[in-house]
Formats: C-alpha cells, sequence, structure tokens
C-alpha cells in the first residue's frame, strides 16, 4: 500500500457496542448454514482471465473484495470479521501473508499457532461463502515492520532484497514458498479451495524496475505447483514508468482508476482496482485519525461492474513489535505506524461497524442479487476503573553482559536483535556529545542522571538534532536507544536499528564501547519479574505494575494517556507500543487476553519516575 491519494484528517467517530449473546471460544461461530445460497461449495472451479474481464466457471465475474489479515486479529474473532465482510455485500476476502510472522529465524516456521494458521482462516472464508484474493509477497509493505521481509536478512551488512541477483536473499524466498505453497496448494479454486488468485511480490514498480525478478518469483509458484492465475498490484504512475507489468497477470491499480489507461498496459487481460482506499493509516504524531470519502469511487466502480479490492474493510491491531516505520523515498522524514491499525476502516478495530459500514453496505445492496445477511453482532466491549500503576523494578537492574566493540555497529549485526533496545555505554570527558544516526530514539544519561532524548520520528514537538551539553567532567555516558518498525514502505530495504552512525564529543569520534542487548521478550519479562526493587528509582526506565479486576469476558481499550512512551503488556502479552505524541492514547486488548479476576498491567517508561493511572475505555478515539 502506498500514498497515492490526498486524505483529509479529521476526527472518526465510532461507537462500540456491546452483544451479550457474544461467546469468546474458538466455536462461538458455527460454519453457516449449508441450505443456504453460497457460491462457493467445496467443489473444484475454474478462475480465468476473460477479454478484459474476469471469469467464474466461465462467466463473468466481478471480484468484491475487503482485505483484512488474520495476523492482526484475534483468531476467535476470524469469523465474526469475515461475516461482517460478507454482510455489507462483498465476496472475496483479500489477505497477506507476512513472511517474517511465520519465519522468526532462518529456517525456523510457524504457520500453525493461534493466528499464525492463516490456512485456516482461509477455510474459515470458504464455510462462510467467501472467495479468497491471497497476497503472500514475498514483499507485502502493509505498513508491517520491515514489508513483511523477515528483520534476520539485515544481520548481512550486503544483502540486497527484492532482486533476483542476491543469491542470498533468493534462498531465503524459496526457503519461504517450499513451506508456503504446499498449504496453498489444496486451497486453490481448481482444488476445490476459495482462493482465486495469487499476487506476485507487492507494488514492485514503487522499487526495481527488474521485470525479470517478478518473472522468477512466477516461474518459482508454478515449480511448487501454484499455477495461479496471477496478478500484480501497484500505481499506475510507477508501472507507466518501470514498465514491469508481467504479462499474463492481471492489473490491479492502487488508489488510481485511470482503467483506460492501464488497459493500454495490460493489453485484454483484467484491470481492476487492487487497492482503494476507504481510510488510511496513523503515525505517531498525526494530528488526528484520518478517514476519507471512498463512497464516490465506490459508486463509480459498481455502476460500472469493476471489480475491486479495499484496503482495508478491516484493519486491526499492530500487536507487539509488528507495527512499521514509514519514509520518503530516501529514508529522510521518517515516522512510525501506530499500534492501532483502525485505519478509519468499515469495520473498526474490535469489529463494529463504523458509519462508512452501513454507507457502503446500502450500495452494496443495490448491486447483489440476494439479500444481504444480517450484520453480526459486535464482540462485548466493557472498560475498567482507573488503577494506579506502581514501579516494581529497573530496566538498568537487568542489563546482561556487555559486547566490547569499536565502533557501533546496528543491533542486527551485533546481536542478531530484531528490534527492541540497546545501551551504549563509555567513560567520557568533555562538552558538546553529537550523535548521528539514532534508529530511533534515545535517552541520554550521565553517571545515572537523565540529560535529553533525541528522536528519529519528525515532529517540531520533538528532539531531533541529537546535540547533548554534558558539564567537561568524567562521566559514565549512557545511550539507551529503543526502536520502532523497520521501514515497510517499497522504497527502502537497509533501515537497520541501534547507533548505526556514532558519537563525537568535541568533534572527536567515540570509539571503544560496552555494550548491551535488551530485546523487548519474555525473557526480559521474566529478568523483570526476578529483580529486586528499583536501586536507582529516579533514573527513568522503570517498569510499573498495576491489577485491574474484571468479570466478564469482553474487550477494552487500555488508556495510556497519563504516561510517556514505552511499551505496555496484559497479562504477558505484548499489546504494543504507546506514546503521549498521540493521536492514539488508548491500545486495543482482546478479551482471550483478559483473565475473569484479577489481571496483571506492566509498563515500561523512558521517561516516568513515578506511577500514574491506567484507564479502560471502551473505544478507541476518545
Amino acid at each position: 500500500m502506498q500514498r497515492r491519494h490526498f486524505l483529509k484528517l479529521g476526527a472518526l467517530g465510532v461507537a462500540g457496542t456491546l452483544a451479550a449473546d457474544f461467546r469468546l471460544r474458538a466455536d462461538a461461530l458455527p460454519a453457516q448454514d449449508e441450505r443456504a445460497p453460497r457460491p462457493n461449495d467445496g467443489k473444484p472451479h475454474r478462475f480465468s482471465f476473460g477479454k478484459r474481464q474476469f471469469l467464474l466457471d466461465g462467466k463473468p465475474f466481478q471480484i468484491k473484495s475487503g482485505e483484512m489479515h488474520p495476523i492482526r486479529i484475534p483468531p476467535v474473532y476470524w469469523r465474526q470479521r469475515i461475516r461482517m465482510a460478507k454482510a455489507m455485500g462483498l465476496n472475496t476476502v483479500s489477505l497477506y501473508l507476512m513472511w517474517n510472522a511465520y519465519e522468526s529465524e532462518p529456517g525456523v516456521f510457524d504457520m500453525t499457532t493461534g493466528a499464525r494458521d492463516f490456512a485456516r482462516f482461509i477455510r474459515i472464508c470458504a464455510e462462510e461463502g467467501m472467495w479468497v484474493y491471497l497476497r503472500p509477497g514475498p514483499f507485502v509493505a502493509g505498513e508491517w515492520d520491515f514489508g513483511g521481509l523477515p528483520p534476520y536478512l539485515l544481520r548481512d551488512p550486503s544483502i540486497v532484497v527484492r532482486t533476483k541477483d542476491d543469491a542470498r536473499y533468493m534462498a531465503a524466498v524459496r526457503r519461504y514458498f517450499d513451506h508456503v505453497a504446499p498449504r496453498i496448494a489444496p486451497l486453490l479454486v481448481a482444488n476445490g479451495g476459495p482462493i482465486l488468485m495469487l499476487q506476485i511480490e507487492n507494488e514492485y514498480a514503487s522499487y526495481g524496475r527488474d521485470l525479470g525478478y517478478l518473472e522468477v518469483l512466477r516461474q518459482l509458484w508454478l515449480e511448487r505447483g501454484i499455477n495461479g492465475p496471477f496478478s500484480i498490484s501497484d500505481g499506475l504512475s510507477q508501472i507507466q514508468s518501470t514498465h514491469t507489468y508481467l504479462p499474463g497477470v492481471a492489473l490491479g491499480l492502487d488508489g488510481d482508476t485511470d482503467f483506460d489507461a492501464a488497459q493500454a498496459i495490460a493489453g485484454d487481460h483484467p484491470v481492476w482496482m487492487g487497492e482503494g482506499y476507504p481510510g488510511w493509516i496513523s503515525s505517531w504524531g498525526d494530528a488526528d485519525f484520518p478517514k476519507d470519502d471512498f463512497e464516490p469511487t465506490l459508486k463509480q466502480l459498481l455502476a460500472a461492474g469493476r471489480s475491486f479490492n479495499l484496503y482495508v474493510v478491516h484493519g486491526g491491531t499492530n500487536f507487539g513489535l509488528t507495527s512499521s516505520g514509514i519514509s520518503r523515498a530516501d529514508g529522510s522524514g521518517f515516522s512510525s505506524v501506530t499500534t492501532s491499525y483502525d485505519y478509519g476502516s468499515p469495520i473498526n478495530e474490535h469489529g463494529a461497524p463504523a458509519p462508512a459500514y452501513h454507507r457502503f453496505r446500502a450500495l452494496l445492496a443495490q448491486h447483489s442479487p440476494r439479500s444481504l445477511p444480517e450484520v453480526p453482532a459486535t464482540p462485548p466491549m466493557a472498560g475498567f476503573d482507573p488503577v494506579q500503576a506502581k514501579p516494581v523494578a529497573s530496566l538498568w537492574d537487568l542489563l546482561p553482559a556487555p559486547q566490547k566493540v569499536h565502533a557501533p555497529r546496528s543491533n542486527e549485526e551485533l546481536f542478531a536483535q530484531n528490534q527492541g533496545m540497546v545501551l551504549y555505554r563509555k567513560r567520557v570527558r568533555g562538552r558538546q556529545l553529537q550523535l548521528t544516526g539514532v534508529h530511533d530514539y534515545a535517552t541520554v544519561f550521565t553517571d545515572g542522571n537523565y540529560v535529553d532524548y533525541v528522536s528519529r520520528v519528525v515532529d517540531p514537538r520533538l528532539h531531533t538534532s541529537g546535540k547533548f551539553a554534558l558539564d567537561g567532567q568524567e562521566r559514565v555516558l549512557d545511550l539507551l536507544i529503543d526502536s520502532f518498525g523497520h521501514i515497510g514502505n517499497a522504497q527502502i530495504y537497509n533501515d537497520r536499528k541501534g547507533l548505526v552512525g556514532g558519537a563525537k564529543l568535541d568533534g572527536q569520534t567515540l570509539l571503544d564501547w560496552d555494550v548491551y542487548s535488551l530485546p523487548v521478550d519474555d525473557a526480559l519479562l521474566q529478568r523483570m519479574r526476578n529483580a529486586p526493587a528499583p536501586s536507582a528509582p529516579d533514573r527513568p526506565g522503570l517498569f510499573f505494575r498495576a491489577e485491574v479486576t474484571r468479570d466478564v469476558e469482553a474487550d477494552a481499550y487500555v488508556d495510556m494517556s497519563a504516561w510517556r512512551k514505552g511499551y505496555l503488556w496484559v497479562n504477558g502479552h505484548l499489546l504494543g507500543r504507546y506514546w503521549n505524541l498521540g493521536p492514539q492514547q488508548r491500545l486495543y486488548c482482546p478479551a482471550p487476553w483478559w483473565r475473569k479476576g484479577v489481571n496483571e498491567i506492566l509498563v515500561l517508561d523512558f521517561h516516568r519516575t513515578r506511577g500514574a493511572t491506567i484507564g479502560g475505555a471502551t473505544s478507541l478515539h476518545g
């Protein structure tokens, strides 16, 4: 997904509803009544390309698709979200596969547990009478960390991704395809499954010009028994500039509607709207949550019988460390996507219909040959009374053994660490400190005393110069560097984390550091639980703990508006990042992560040294 159209900013008022009859079990929503009319019946069908149109069993077929990503949705809610898309009037679900969600280390795959079981999600689509448009990468963008590519690739300082000419990258791609293809093959429409079409890469024209790379990817799928049909999706101007239309595939336009110009490229193969944007992403520092008026475009698409894919019909959440950074094509203007991927979409973050949902549903109903299903119930939502969090441990008491390095290098190269924190320590004497290449946020200390911070995120409210005044005395200098997600827009491929530039004191380069690896993972939480009370309670970098008692099975938003910047866990589940820069102040926690009775909330804040309140809310928006 790329920025291709202007968006107005404004508040998005979305009312959540409680559904007392919604039960939080994986089987809470059974498959639809088999007697109901349904287009995909579990039998083999033929999806093909006619002259400038899609054909299903030889008859013209209009794809009315909405995108959602199972990895961003608690599995207990998959069926409800799919049913919401169907009740809106869609007939297809589009989904990305985020490679790095399935291969954490080279050759270490998990495609079966929790939200990673994409094959189960696709089977539920079939049970609900929905077709599937599959977008497996290897690159997906999607505001997902590193655009879905595994960050372990960045441990090799010379690797080049998204090219057929780097054997190391292509070996990793082949390994990924080897694991994905056997799970896809039984789900293809020709084999009785719901998958109509498979996308080759994503928005490659926004990155490169080598049509041969796309040809190799297609051949890799064919060799593994995935025979298509295939598509590509990109902006029209990028395709025109790079000449990277892959002959024989459907051409999806992202945010563009000049179908005639696109048809001149695709010949008689189908042209459709591969991504149409009913909303937009939110980045830290935005004035508000964005929205867009897609209704006029949807009217035109429906009137013309043009196939389309809404990106997204439901966004979900960037749980944990999964949200990406974004930047300009040259890497400047860095910002970071919020934890919420609500996107201003027709189905909001916790599965309720937003105002656009009903408008779109009314339009789609006018072009449906049968009555639309009833809108499903929204999962229950319940807040909780504010609680006070108290400090329980200090990050400074949890440091592992350091690694000695001569010159700074990235976390990926030093520690095989994808994200999280790293601490640089050195004894110094001087007055003017200059840091460069801080990826992405550093707090600076001398002899344990907080000096200031520097942010890579560009915002007039933030300190971004990297210049610090010291007192000229001999001190222990600590640089605690935290990271956001790797840049995931199409043009960037080498966004490594940590101190990737360097440090100078009074103009002299600082070398010979002790460096400590501090990934934000379960091991860090375990060390925190076994740690004593903070030895330096007035030094920022503290963990705080609160307890919340709940007697309902319901989602909730955790309100962090009293806090500064850091990470939030509920019962050991990392919800993600919070930051008082806004616009997001509340983090979504689904019901399966809460317990009836006492619940533990943990916070790691980079600035606060005193506890603050944590509230419960029923919506993303205050």
